[in-house]
């Protein structure tokens, strides 16, 4: 009875631990109060941080520290700490020159001003260095209570769309065609000019503190910041009333000669609103809501699941009728003339488990695998928990590095294990491949990568610190945690295949153009990819076109049908090349599914075609070289399932079966 009192109470304290965890929008991140100036206490501050983060563009791979253009900089000893992820993402936090208190409402305060005098070459190259900015249309990206300044427009009748970012300015050109930062704005009318945003209008809504679930005391003395929305405008102003009755706009002539000056002055305006109907677990929600629709997701789930059970049914109907006939027969056989007889996949029993040629890559490239699939099936896990949420800046790509670090003994532990049923003796060599060459081959295209953004003096490079940091966690645990999976791994007996090999290998017939090994492997690779791409296009979209990826829970269900449709498109080509008496399976297996990685790659150049308009070498390198990383490791993951996934099925076929 003790005992289960016990055990009852320990659910009771789990479940009020669990219930007050989701009750926030974020597992771990607790809300922050804020008060009146001359109010602030332990409890609650008054003064509201603006910080800036780099700025992007959708026409270049290259992003910049906010500091590279000439705008109004605040002292940078208080800038938060940046975890790993947000370092190699390229995040700069950085705090502003902003100075705002909690429901203090400001009208048209200065920040500074910048004067560019056209004979001066420093002023010309700060200048040329705004414009360039323009005229790519680079975005800032301003961050306040940990949620993203927003700037929303309508784009079409009563729909509105709010960006995480905000131009910081735009250009129309000599024919009178502006971008989309000036199309909505009809006092953009000269022709080659250019017009920076030097004023913003921050709206800051809050949650006031009469809600009941603040707890006693917090009731009155403040609010919680639900959104932040921002409003840019290009100003001429002359005084701190022009905001309001001015509406010049602030524009930069693309001609101006050696005797000319120019002065921007920037300025901004706050405004508190309350608002009660928002809570803090939802304020997230109409920056998510304006991102794509989730029914698109739910047509991209029952087409997946479709294919899924398209597939299965094929599994099904081959293991129940065809396989278990085959069996039924095969194990009637008796005489040794029945047994001249044999045919289909029964007649290669004795070269199937022939080890492969380059047995060791094949070991070193399923190791590493594995260690990518375990890597991505835990991260997309906590995903979906919300503790790798959009809220919780770098910890998707500080999670993925750091259990791909840990994950060393699996891949280590897999490739002794495969290496060794392979006949292998150089466990030595097997071991610094499986540590080595896959992370390698991702670290030399990533250091190549990040030179060009050295060179180019972006965000995006990683410091030298954090490179040797890299190669520490590398070095210093990932590979001893592969030999010490590789420990065990040559530790374990041989894996005993059902059947013997023989010693004289069987010659394979001539086969037919559709169980050749170049078609089934390219054939292979287009179930698993139609179930993937429609996600695909978020996920592009999200990482090329900064926007808010939340949906980890479809994206979890995705995984698992990926994985599944690769297990089993891979089985099916199999079964079809060992009944035509092809025992040359191992490679097959493995760059069958894989093969889904080459289809990843087709889709990504359609995406930079059809949907980005990146310009320039360096950024096209970029895109390209970042994508042949991604499409890397998916070969790996989807290359292994499908291995495994036949391994099983082999083995099992060839072990219900009376062999002689």
């Amino acid at each position: 009875m003790a005992y289960y009192n016990s055990k009852f109470l320990f659910i009771l304290i789990l479940y009020s631990h669990l219930s007050a965890i989701w009750s926030f929008y974020l597992p771990g991140l607790a809300p922050v109060n804020y008060c009146e100036e001359g109010k602030a206490t332990s409890t609650c501050q008054s003064r509201v941080m603006l910080y800036v983060n780099r700025l992007n563009s959708e026409e270049s791979v290259i992003p910049y520290e906010y500091n590279h253009f000439d705008f109004c900089t605040a002292d940078v000893s208080e800038s938060p700490v940046e975890n790993l992820g947000q370092v190699v993402f390229g995040e700069r936090i950085r705090p502003s020159p902003y100075n705002i208190s909690f429901l203090k409402d400001i009208s048209c305060a200065t920040v500074c001003e910048k004067t560019y005098h056209m004979d001066r070459k420093e002023d010309v190259e700060k200048l040329d260095n705004l414009k360039k900015g323009m005229l790519k249309n680079y975005q800032h990206h301003w961050i306040v209570d940990n949620m993203p300044v927003t700037w929303c427009y309508l784009v079409e009748v009563n729909q509105q769309f709010c960006s995480t970012g905000f131009p910081m300015g735009c250009y129309v050109n000599s024919v009178r065609q502006p971008k989309d930062a000036c199309v909505m704005n009809t006092l953009f009318n000269k022709a080659d000019t250019f017009y920076i945003f030097n004023h913003v209008d921050i709206t800051v809504i809050y949650h006031s503190g009469e809600d009941e679930s603040w707890g006693v005391g917090f009731k009155d003395k403040g609010g919680r910041i639900v959104r932040v929305k921002v409003r840019p405008r290009s100003i001429k102003q002359q005084n701190e009333k022009s905001c309001q009755t001015d509406f010049t706009p602030m524009d930069i002539p693309n001609n101006m000669q050696s005797k000319d000056s120019i002065t921007i002055k920037y300025t901004y305006s706050v405004n508190f609103t309350k608002e009660n109907k928002v809570k803090w677990s939802s304020r997230w929600d109409y920056i998510l809501e304006s991102m794509p629709h989730t029914n698109i997701q739910w047509f991209s789930i029952l087409n997946s699941l479709v294919i899924v059970l398209f597939l299965t049914g094929m599994v099904a109907m081959i293991l129940l009728r065809t396989l278990h006939k085959d069996i039924a027969r095969y194990n009637q056989i008796e005489s040794a003339d029945d047994a001249q007889e044999e045919f289909g996949w029964k007649l290669v029993h004795g070269d199937v488990f022939r080890p492969p040629r380059k047995g060791m890559l094949l070991a070193v490239l399923l190791g590493s695998g594995v260690q990518v699939f375990f890597m991505a099936l835990i991260t997309l896990f906590f995903a979906c928990l919300g503790f790798l949420s959009p809220a919780n800046r770098g910890a998707l790509m500080t999670c993925a590095m750091v259990l791909y670090v840990c994950l060393g003994t699996p891949a280590g532990y897999v490739s002794a294990r495969m290496y060794k049923a392979f006949g292998g003796v150089k466990w030595k060599s097997n071991v610094l491949l499986t540590s080595t060459l896959c992370p390698g081959c991702v670290f030399v295209l990533f250091f190549i990568l990040n030179l060009l953004l050295w060179a180019k003096g972006s965000s995006a490079a990683t410091p030298f610190t954090t490179l040797l940091a890299l190669l520490s966690l590398w070095f210093g645990i990932s590979l001893p945690l592969t030999f010490v999976g590789a420990y065990f791994g040559f530790k374990k007996r041989t894996i005993e295949h059902p059947v013997r090999t023989n010693q004289i290998p069987r010659q394979i017939p001539e086969q037919s153009i559709y169980t050749q090994p170049v078609p089934g492997i390219i054939m292979g690779g287009i179930l698993p990819f139609g179930c993937i791409f429609i996600q695909l296009f978020f996920i592009l979209n999200s990482i090329w076109s900064s926007q808010v990826y939340y949906m980890f829970g479809f994206l979890f269900l995705v995984f698992i049908i990926l994985i599944i449709t690769c297990s089993e498109t891979t089985i099916l080509l199999c079964y079809f090349h060992l009944c035509a008496e092809d025992y040359h399976w191992w490679w097959r297996a493995f760059l069958t599914s894989g093969f889904t990685g080459f289809y990843l790659f087709i889709y990504c150049i359609h995406f930079f075609v059809t949907k980005l308009n990146i310009t320039g070498v360096t950024s096209t390198l970029l895109y390209f070289g970042y994508t042949l990383i991604m499409v890397f490791l998916f070969f790996l993951l989807t290359g292994c399932v499908g291995f495994f996934a036949c391994f099983w099925f082999v083995r099992k076929i060839y072990g219900v079966v009376k062999v002689d």
